[in-house]
């Protein structure tokens, strides 16, 4: 190719050829001897923002999902939005479990006319730096089997839902206990 380049334009290229020649000969690339940076940025989201170590984001985690309170309403499809019924879970502690994407959240969850507190092995996975709770057909011990994608941001949380043949959005704050 180098060569190619020499006799195409002649005027031109002639020192370009013999330095292509001559990186042919030591085995060099075809390109400028020139000393480069490394620019090794680091990953960012879909919003340009850095995605933080996972370390980072597990602390963060951790200290978001301890001791507070999810406060707010959900919607059942089919149903008219002024409807809204509230909602409530208070979650004591949240820790990293070894396996996966599992988190020990220890819950109490009031619904349906339950309140009960147990420990939940939830998947948690990450959008950038952002959690997601990703629930697929979770059975919660007494109270049915769900599936679910909930986003915690900024202090809030909203996503979807279902139970059985039932589902519909959920919304509300993180509030501390």
């Amino acid at each position: 190719m180098a060569i190619l380049r020499c006799f195409l334009f002649p005027a031109k290229t002639h020192l370009w050829a013999l330095v292509s020649l001559l990186s042919l000969a030591v085995g060099l690339p075809d390109r400028p001897l020139v000393a480069q940076e490394s620019t090794q940025e680091a990953p960012v989201d879909g919003l340009g923002e850095e995605v933080l170590p996972e370390e980072v984001r597990y602390q963060r985690l951790t200290k978001m999902l301890t001791n507070v309170k999810l406060v707010g309403h959900f919607t059942i499809d089919g149903k008219p939005l002024k409807d809204l019924q509230e909602e409530a879970y208070e979650i004591k502690s949240a820790k990293k479990l070894p396996d996966g994407d599992l988190w020990m959240l220890i819950c109490r969850i009031q619904y349906g006319g339950k309140d009960v507190s147990l420990p939940l092995a939830l998947p948690i996975q990450w959008s950038g730096n952002t959690p997601v709770i990703s629930l697929e057909k979770f059975t919660i011990p007494g109270m049915g089997t769900f599936s679910a994608r909930v986003v915690l941001h900024d202090g809030k949380y909203a996503g979807t839902w279902s139970h059985d043949a039932v589902g519909g959005h959920l919304f509300g704050r993180i509030e501390p206990l």
